[in-house]
């Protein structure tokens, strides 16, 4: 299902493509004007296209400190690209639309599908309106939430850093405005020991990341665990041991010169933030080698689909691991939670990771080729940018043209999604009239 632009059929995919990219450059054009730098300067178009590529694909990745180097009309800028791209372009649209009582096509309402991961047409611009509630409730919940810890400080600009905070961290973003009052690119480690800012925005990276369909089903079924759909009772497992089991091993491996209130918030943060925040509460480089190998695969995991977050996804490693299992034990099929999985899900999930980690492991290859730098550095920067994540050893700032080309490249691609790009560009199904002979391989 498509329609034509410019006397071109376009499919579904490629729209939300397209979307995605105009957004980008209209940021880009609005973050260039001298009204968006506090310098009252005009601002290159590389680093106007860098932070707006990271707000939109809420990926967190600066070269410039968002609040020594933009304006306030340039962060309010970078915030609204944040708030559309953690919540969908398309998701976006049919919200204004309805609002201005509009009616949805049936166009708009499959785009809105494949944009929220739903599994069916029916009922999807309830669900829109359901996601932009919530998203505004946890948003308005979380800067109350941090308001007394901001204020005494800032005083009333600290209901802005509330506000910019709390959007950010449920769209996990990792964009943050502390740089001007605790140093550049400081993120939120002056409060490392502070429960009412570290919990706040650790709840709202959580829900944020669990996914829109993980939502309704907890508005729906409350407590009734068994009424969920089977992908919202994997996602909320596999939340719950991605949090637990690495915020014990930072525990316990990590800030050992911290006291222990710091040291528990910490690892439990740590355990978050890479499942794609990109807010950190301590310096990435302080992290032992196991620590930061950990932070890695936390951000190719990443969270949800039809979440704020990205990654390879939760359910695509539920997947694998219980294809896995499957073959181990010798069954026909993957099963979870006492449901079959298909084998074209498990396709699409060896997809997936395989991308991932090709294109995090070139991009880290060409930016320590291209730079001079380690490679398990680039790797960490572009296993960030991939699954959007926004954590930094420090090194993208001081990094060329071709290297940042490379994080927005991958930005993009960890926020369009790998199927939605590959879907894109085959725009058509190839017909299966008949099959080849079968081959026999042995692997392993």
């Amino acid at each position: 299902m498509g329609r034509r632009i410019f006397g071109k059929q376009v499919s579904s995919f490629q729209i939300v493509i397209l979307g995605l990219a105009a957004v980008i450059l209209l940021g880009t054009g609005l973050l260039m004007l001298p009204v968006s730098s506090r310098a009252g300067t005009w601002t290159s178009i590389d680093d106007a296209l860098f932070t707006a590529t990271s707000a939109v694909c809420v990926t967190g990745l600066v070269v410039k400190d968002t609040a020594i180097y933009w304006s306030f009309f340039g962060q309010a800028v970078i915030l609204i690209l944040i708030q559309i791209g953690g919540l969908g372009i398309v998701t976006i649209t049919a919200f204004i639309a309805t609002v201005s009582g509009r009616k949805i096509s049936l166009l708009q309402r499959s785009m809105l599908q494949e944009s929220l991961s739903a599994f069916q047409v029916g009922g999807i611009v309830k669900l829109t309106w359901f996601i932009c509630r919530v998203a505004l409730v946890a948003e308005l919940s979380g800067a109350l939430l941090m308001l007394p810890a901001f204020l005494p400080l800032y005083g009333r600009a600290g209901i802005w850093m509330a506000l910019f905070h709390s959007v950010s961290a449920f769209c996990n973003a990792g964009f943050d405005v502390m740089g001007a009052y605790t140093g550049p690119y400081s993120s939120l480690t002056s409060f490392s020991a502070r429960a009412g800012i570290v919990l706040p925005v650790t709840l709202l990276i959580v829900v944020g990341g669990i996914g829109f369909l993980t939502w309704d089903d907890m508005a729906k079924h409350r407590f009734r665990l068994r009424r969920y759909r089977m992908q919202s009772k994997v996602i909320l497992t596999a939340t719950a041991l991605l949090v637990l089991l690495p915020a014990l091993v930072f525990f316990l491996n990590d800030f050992s010169d911290f006291g222990l209130k710091e040291r528990a918030l910490a690892a439990l943060f740590q355990a978050v933030t890479p499942r794609t925040a990109g807010f950190n509460t301590v310096d990435m480089n302080r992290l032992t080698s196991a620590g930061r190998a950990m932070t890695v695969v936390l951000m190719l995991v990443g969270g949800a689909p039809g979440s704020t977050a990205g990654g390879v996804k939760t359910t695509t490693v539920a997947v694998l691991l219980a294809n896995a299992t499957a073959v181990i034990r010798r069954r026909k099929d993957p099963r979870l939670f006492n449901r079959r999985i298909d084998g074209d899900t498990v396709k699409s999930a060896s997809t997936l990771l395989m991308l991932y980690l090709l294109l995090a492991l070139l991009g880290a290859f060409v930016i320590s080729a291209g730079e001079g730098l380690s490679f398990e550095t680039c790797l960490f920067e572009t296993a960030s940018a991939i699954g959007t994540v926004g954590l930094s050893l420090g090194i993208t700032p001081t990094l060329g043209l071709l290297s940042r080309g490379v994080l927005v490249g991958l930005m993009f691609f960890g926020r369009a999604g790998a199927l939605t790009l590959l879907f894109a560009a085959v725009n058509s199904i190839e017909p299966q009239v008949a099959q080849y002979p079968l081959g026999r391989i042995n692997v392993g």
